[in-house]
């Protein structure tokens, strides 16, 4: 069964394992339990990031490193991981900032907001630092190297 489609089952339990690793790092360095990080997006490590690093590793074992579609599959991984650690990380900084000044508003000027766009509940974390991305990465291609070998 796992050699049949290897890359997909790759790159699928490498997102899994990665969103269910996410709560166990978190008690690693903080020492507190957080089990909603499972579903969550941010965090470490990137599921985005294992998920292209398992399929792309996958793609050259199975398809050759000097095929086409690893090529694509390479720069279609590289865009997802830039992604993640720029594009998204700054959306979510957007966040916390309009946040904030939502805050400072209502306080400096003692007025409520009551318009339905201030109480929008909005994700506080979408994207990633470089560390969960790599760390993402890293997770991917163990991943998809342990399921090579399992094959």
């Amino acid at each position: 069964m796992l050699s049949y489609m290897y890359p997909f089952w790759a790159a699928l339990i490498a997102m899994i394992s990665a969103q269910f690793a996410k709560p166990f790092y978190l008690w690693l360095l903080k020492r507190e339990w957080n089990w909603s990080l499972m579903k969550a997006s941010g965090g470490f490590p990137s599921s985005h990031s294992a998920t292209v690093a398992a399929l792309s590793l996958a793609v050259g074992i199975q398809e050759n490193f000097s095929s086409t579609i690893f090529a694509v599959t390479l720069a279609f991984s590289m865009i997802i991981c830039y992604d993640a650690a720029n594009v998204r990380y700054y959306a979510g900084q957007n966040i916390q900032i309009t946040r904030q000044l939502i805050k400072d508003i209502q306080e400096l000027t003692a007025t409520k907001l009551t318009d339905p766009i201030y109480l929008t509940k909005i994700k506080n974390v979408l994207g990633h630092t470089w560390v969960e991305v790599i760390g993402g990465v890293c997770h991917g291609l163990i991943v998809a190297g342990i399921l090579y070998f399992l094959k």
